[in-house]
């Protein structure tokens, strides 16, 4: 089952010390891809996210996007069905966003794998999405595809508007806010 998902965590997750493709080698360890050719799985998965020439430097030396881009590849090592994109492009600037989704979509049509994202920007799921859950206070308010979930407002809307309107076009909710993250902030850390 390990080797049906690929994860890519919003948080960075690739380890400074290491290169790229150690990085890599230790995430197809852990997803158990067999011995015999995980250096070629290694490989493959650098070269199909654009770090190939760039594989024996530390990732410390890495930019935003080349990281992110790192740990692609490390979700990407195991050959997934179903890769899981926590906000893949947050703190990218322009350029490196566009790379990013430029690799993603890439490997999505080369390999026909399942893409499941979660994102705050709405013109990339607009773009790079077939199918858009809307969710709000941890409840799926609207779905469907993005000119079906625009077209219920109008011909000019976009899914900004879509997301204002299922939202209340607030901030803070009963449910939500800052106060319920602060407060569950507050009880991990009791658990913990």
């Amino acid at each position: 089952m390990r080797r049906l998902i690929g994860y890519v965590p919003q948080q960075l997750s690739a380890d400074s010390a290491l290169t790229g493709r150690e990085n890599v080698a230790l995430f197809a360890r852990l997803f158990d891809v067999p011995r015999r050719g995980r250096a070629e799985q290694v490989r493959l998965a650098l070269e199909l996210v654009g770090l190939a020439d760039d594989a024996d430097r530390t990732a410390k030396t890495y930019s935003g996007g080349m990281i992110r881009r790192l740990e692609l590849a490390q979700a990407l090592v195991s050959s997934p069905r179903l890769l899981i994109l926590d906000e893949p492009t947050i703190g990218l600037d322009p350029v490196a966003r566009s790379s990013v989704w430029d690799r993603i979509s890439a490997i999505r049509e080369a390999t026909g794998m399942t893409v499941l994202v979660t994102t705050h920007y709405m013109d990339e799921a607009e773009q790079y999405c077939d199918r858009v859950a809307l969710m709000h206070a941890g409840r799926i308010r609207a779905l469907g595809t993005p000119a079906e979930l625009e077209a219920g407002l109008g011909p000019e809307a976009t899914l900004d508007d879509v997301f204002r309107t299922v939202t209340g076009n607030r901030l803070d909710h009963e449910e939500g806010g800052i106060r319920g993250v602060r407060a569950t902030r507050r009880t991990a850390r009791r658990l913990g």
